[in-house]
């Protein structure tokens, strides 16, 4: 569900990893774009510096992101699930608006696209100004107006680090983040989940940790200063 670089040393490596899943199972792997998605982010965050080290210029940093740009911004599961990265824009009432945004370019700064890459739940009721100077906060109302009007069951996103893996919101089981990089910033020492969902609808969290230290290998040609 997004950010598939910036979260550890090797960005490279999983964004071609996941691009030659996509080639292989055109029809059954799908991407979604997450705010990292985004050059004016991971220009500062990892991915930028991590290219340069590594080739001595941008070019694959700047076909990477040509990529990024062609990434949908949400998908729709079996008419049940609604999978975005960050969650949701008081501008996007029905899942079927999202057809109608032009996504091949850089994420704006303002309106309903940075919204649905940025947007964080909160415990309020309606929406209010996020912190993070981007995308709004949203909370138990238009969750639920949103699950309503598109009939559907849950809302999975990712976008914030979760201690456990993953998280439900509200007391409910209508919103829930889930978090897939374990131990972020190598320091954090967080766990991290994957959501599977049978064809019953039955969903299983599977939780896992990071390698061990002593396991672990870190680059020799390059490392961002981002993660020391």
């Amino acid at each position: 569900m997004g950010d598939y670089v910036d979260r550890g040393y090797y960005s490279m490596e999983t964004f071609a990893l996941l691009m030659a899943y996509k080639v292989k199972y055109p029809d059954s792997f799908y991407m979604l774009r997450g705010n990292h998605e985004n050059r004016s982010i991971n220009a500062i965050y990892g991915f930028y510096d991590e290219i340069v080290q590594r080739y001595g210029h941008a070019g694959l940093w700047k076909l990477c992101n040509e990529v990024m740009d062609m990434l949908p911004m949400a998908a729709l599961i079996e008419n049940r699930i609604y999978c975005v990265h960050g969650g949701l824009s008081p501008e996007i009432k029905l899942a079927d608006q999202l057809a109608l945004l032009e996504r091949r370019q850089e994420i704006p700064q303002s309106g309903p696209l940075q919204d649905i890459v940025w947007s964080d739940p909160e415990d309020i009721s309606g929406w209010a100004t996020n912190q993070r100077g981007a995308g709004l906060l949203f909370g138990t109302r238009p969750t639920e107006e949103f699950c309503y009007n598109n009939r559907i069951e849950l809302i999975a996103r990712a976008h914030q680090m979760m201690q456990e893996g993953y998280m439900y919101h509200f007391g409910k089981q209508q919103l829930v983040t889930v978090w897939s990089a374990p131990n972020y910033m190598y320091r954090l020492g967080n766990k991290a989940a994957t959501l599977y969902v049978d064809s019953n609808g039955q969903r299983t969290f599977r939780v896992f940790e990071a390698v061990p230290d002593s396991e672990q290998k870190v680059p020799t040609d390059h490392v961002s200063p981002y993660f020391l």
